[in-house]
């Protein structure tokens, strides 16, 4: 039987029609703090597959590298906005530097990601990212370590935010980052 191979904006669309199809049936409660925060084992997920799948922000190559390849292809910003990637630099905890999704905006410095391995091997949704700039412009951030259920300990530079082809929402975005797993997962 021939295999459907959906590109990852198409994949996403898809999943965000048929979220819409069914967020009418979500409790419409939501807690702003990262207890509530789900996880999941996922071998071999990456952060930059997982993003592209989810976002629909057609990239590849290092996490770092994402920024300066978003040059001229999609709008990038200092604020964040549903459905953006946050790119983090590459530094000394991050070689490779990480991305995340923007799955949800609690104040101006603080927000919820959904994102893959910052725990090795897990798909982590709606995690506390918060902004501890000087400038209060999202260039250093600190991420919730599910681990120990706290905000982590370390500061992590960051480029900030590249936006979204298309607008995203919370219900969208959850509902959309399991099969978004699979398909980082079956990626070639």
């Amino acid at each position: 039987m021939p295999r459907m191979v959906l590109s990852a904006s198409s994949f996403r669309l898809l999943t965000l029609l048929l979220a819409g199809s069914v967020s009418a049936c979500a409790s419409s409660g939501f807690d702003t703090g990262p207890n509530l925060a789900a996880a999941s084992r996922q071998p071999g997920l990456n952060c930059a597959p997982f993003a592209r799948a989810l976002s629909g922000i057609a990239l590849y190559g290092a996490a770092d590298s994402w920024w300066s390849a978003a040059a001229g292809r999609y709008d990038r910003a200092a604020r964040p906005e549903v459905g953006a990637v946050l790119v983090l630099r590459r530094g000394e905890r991050l070689a490779y530097g990480h991305v995340a999704v923007v799955s949800r905006l609690l104040a101006p410095r603080r927000m919820l990601v959904i994102q893959a391995n910052w725990v090795p091997d897990e798909l982590t949704e709606d995690q506390l990212a918060v902004d501890v700039s000087p400038g209060n412009d999202w260039t250093e951030v600190r991420m919730w370590w599910p681990p120990a259920n706290a905000m982590g300990g370390h500061t992590y530079p960051a480029y900030g935010f590249i936006l979204p082809p298309a607008p995203a929402s919370h219900a969208a975005l959850r509902d959309a980052a399991r099969p978004a797993a699979r398909l980082a997962l079956n990626a070639e």
